[in-house]
């Protein structure tokens, strides 16, 4: 399949330029005549759609499964469907994965093996939701609920994003506000330092006259130093140990919890509810949470127990990492046998308490910031102040 250029005309005689995927010129020339359009010039556009990457955003997902939920619901055919979908696209290299897909579904390839085909593109959860939806027959349902579940994840996306703005004006604020005290206003009281300097404004000369020509080594080293943990983010040790610590720190730890069985909880009642076997949905639930330590005691532990006939509520109880409340709400659920309702309902709870963990984890970090740049400007003052009632003193004399 190329990707046309075209000048056409429609039933007014006017002219309408665009662009369009078709086999030929002939399939091009259909395509326009279903739109009402009679092409008069066309190009093909030198393009290589098959090596293109692309990773679809929560956002995205969102989208696409509530389209295709949509038109899968209304009886249109996922062939045409998934035509709908890559036509309307803007982006081109969404453009192109999904023509990919379309393509592989069009030849006779399952959708999710079509999507599996392509790793990175669509997260493992959309892969394995999308297969049990060709299982059950209910790939309209199942997308619905996907649609949901990116919805409700691009809006804790959003949160996070939004509650991270104040702190970070502040980050800025108070670094610029260490460098250009140190670096600019510090040096203009330097005549009028005396020999006899207090303890506190000697200090502050001292980093000033630091700073000055060194300020470039300490940039240079905060950046080598975020590098050096960026990649060390990537070695499965330090990524273990990192997670491991994220769980476990005080204040912290317990909020971060809260939003991992949020995440677990509503992943967890997707995949149960599409037909999936228990060990599936737990292996691909944990996966879904970001974090490696959690995931680990999930594989190593959890999925083990449950494999040798334990309840999924004593298994998980048993890693010591969710609270109790929520493994005696799993319980309720395995008796009553509605566990897909009961991880929804206990889901719908853990979101708006992780909402709440996510204003109480930045509120931490505000007052932090506030006291140091309070306490960094209380500094300065108070090394300052002696040098101007000095230089007032000898002005006067």
């Amino acid at each position: 399949m190329a990707y046309y250029s075209y000048v056409a005309t429609d039933v007014n005689g006017s002219t309408v330029r665009g662009k369009e995927f078709a086999d030929d010129y002939l399939d091009l020339s259909e395509k326009l005549r279903a739109k009402n359009l009679f092409c008069t010039e066309y190009t093909e556009i030198k393009e290589k759609l098959s090596d293109a990457k692309y990773k679809f955003k929560t956002k995205d997902l969102a989208f696409i499964c509530r389209q295709l939920a949509s038109m899968l619901t209304a009886g249109i055919s996922l062939v045409r469907s998934l035509h709908i979908l890559y036509s309307q696209e803007e982006n081109k290299k969404a453009k192109a994965a999904l023509l990919e897909i379309y393509e592989d579904v069009q030849k006779g390839r399952s959708f999710s093996e079509a999507v599996q085909a392509r790793p990175g593109v669509f997260p493992l959860l959309f892969v394995s939701m999308v297969a049990a939806g060709e299982a059950s027959g209910n790939l309209d349902a199942i997308m619905t609920r996907v649609a949901d579940y990116y919805l409700n994840q691009n809006k804790t996306n959003n949160q996070i994003k939004s509650a991270l703005i104040y702190p970070i004006v502040l980050m800025v604020l108070l670094i610029g506000v260490f460098f250009g005290l140190f670096i600019f206003i510090m040096p203009m009281f330097r005549d009028l330092a005396g020999d006899d300097l207090p303890p506190l404004s000697a200090a502050m000369f001292s980093i000033s006259d630091f700073l000055i020509p060194y300020w470039w080594t300490i940039i240079l080293g905060v950046g080598i130093i975020v590098l050096v943990i960026y990649f060390l983010r990537k070695t499965p040790w330090f990524a273990l140990w990192f997670d491991e610590m994220k769980v476990k720190m005080p204040k912290v730890g317990p909020l971060l919890v809260v939003i991992y069985t949020a995440r677990f909880a509503r992943t967890m009642a997707n995949l149960y509810a599409s037909g999936l076997q228990m060990v599936d949905c737990i292996e691909k639930s944990s996966d879904t949470l970001n974090n490696q330590y959690i995931s680990n005691l999930f594989h190593e532990s959890v999925v083990e127990d449950v494999k040798h006939g334990e309840a999924l509520s004593a298994a998980i109880t048993k890693i010591g990492v969710f609270p109790g409340v929520f493994t005696s709400i799993i319980m309720v659920g395995e008796e009553s046998g509605a566990l897909d309702e009961i991880l929804n309902k206990s889901a719908d709870y853990y979101e708006d308490e992780a909402t709440t963990a996510i204003a109480k984890l930045v509120g931490l970090m505000e007052p932090l910031m506030i006291i140091f740049l309070g306490i960094m400007i209380g500094m300065i003052l108070a090394g300052i102040f002696p040098i101007l009632y000095g230089g007032m003193a000898n002005v006067g004399n």
